[in-house]
């Protein structure tokens, strides 16, 4: 019943939203971050939470200040997520502005390939959609599987309505076709600031530890495919801004390990450039950093070692 009706509550938001006034959408997506920061539910919570460490001298009124506003960046992606299969394309060249753009068409140029990694700032399908249609260069991506099934089919299928290969995330089964996409010249997309998986590698982020995914630097190690960091923030207009960084070069020594080390820490430090500047669109409303991760058992309290051990002796008994 759960899943079905997340994939209600999606459908109708695909098929709903993209038919208002574009004033109405605006105010129904703030209507409803507002709403959900005022509930101070636990994905808020937990985004000011991240937010405290970006921003390490805000104090409680200011942290506020953030996720809230960041709940209205974090609604504003979806309410031009649902649009964006029905807005004119010519809006994509007028209302997203990327600096950097040549570091993108002169790889894909040089036959070279292309690995563009982002973090979760401002809306990276937009930033798609503004690379198929304004630069006209087709991409490949990696999508998590959603549950229920027909959600992420949802998901695949506005994508692919944008221009863009979607492989469904799954163990690395998705790796070798990204390898082979770069190898014939082309261009991959991945958001790439959160990684949990035992694979992932620790970065430091601003000043504490974090994992994130080893695919961009080891995709750019075999594919010879140049690595490009990108990160987006919103205008306070309808514009989307954007800038695609400086290749993150392959260190000339070390072993694997090590170049895909340095290669993510120095993705990283672009990400934190940008989130610093711009901590409202960021929409990490999900545990990052390690050591928020890891369970903290706190030492039992003599009365709590007590009761525990009555317990013990019960259960024995």
């Amino acid at each position: 019943m759960k899943d079905r009706l997340t994939d209600g509550l999606y459908g109708l938001g695909w098929a709903g939203v993209k038919k208002l006034p574009e004033p109405a959408a605006v105010a129904l997506g703030r209507k409803v971050a507002d709403y959900a920061w005022k509930r101070r539910g636990g994905s808020v919570l937990r985004l000011e939470s991240n937010l405290a460490r970006v921003v390490p001298g805000a104090g409680p009124e200011r942290l506020r200040e953030l996720s809230r506003a960041g709940m209205r960046s974090y609604m504003r992606y979806w309410m031009e997520s649902f649009r964006l299969p029905a807005m004119n394309r010519q809006r994509f060249a007028d209302e997203v502005l990327i600096e950097g753009a040549h570091h993108l068409t002169d790889g894909i140029a040089a036959g070279r390939g292309v690995i563009v990694a982002l973090p979760h700032l401002a809306n990276w399908d937009l930033a798609g959609a503004w690379v198929t249609s304004h630069l006209r260069i087709p991409f490949t991506t990696v999508a998590e599987r959603l549950k229920p099934a027909s959600l992420f089919d949802r998901f695949v299928a506005y994508r692919e309505g944008l221009g863009m290969e979607v492989l469904p995330h799954t163990g690395g089964a998705a790796f070798g076709v990204l390898a082979r996409r770069l190898r014939a010249g082309g261009l991959i997309c991945l958001v790439a600031d959160r990684d949990l998986s035992a694979s992932g590698v620790e970065v430091d982020f601003f000043g504490s530890a974090a994992r994130m995914p080893a695919g961009p630097a080891l995709l750019a190690q075999q594919t010879g495919a140049v690595l490009l960091p990108v990160t987006l923030w919103y205008d306070e207009t309808p514009v989307m801004r954007g800038r695609i960084h400086p290749p993150v070069p392959v260190p000339e020594t070390g072993t694997r390990q090590e170049k895909t080390a340095a290669m993510t820490q120095a993705v990283a430090d672009v990400f934190a450039e940008g989130i610093a500047a711009h901590p409202e669109d960021w929409h990490m409303l999900q545990r990052l950093w390690l050591a928020d991760l890891e369970p903290r058992r706190e030492p039992a309290r003599p009365a709590e070692e007590e009761r525990s051990g009555k317990r013990s002796e019960e259960r024995s008994a």
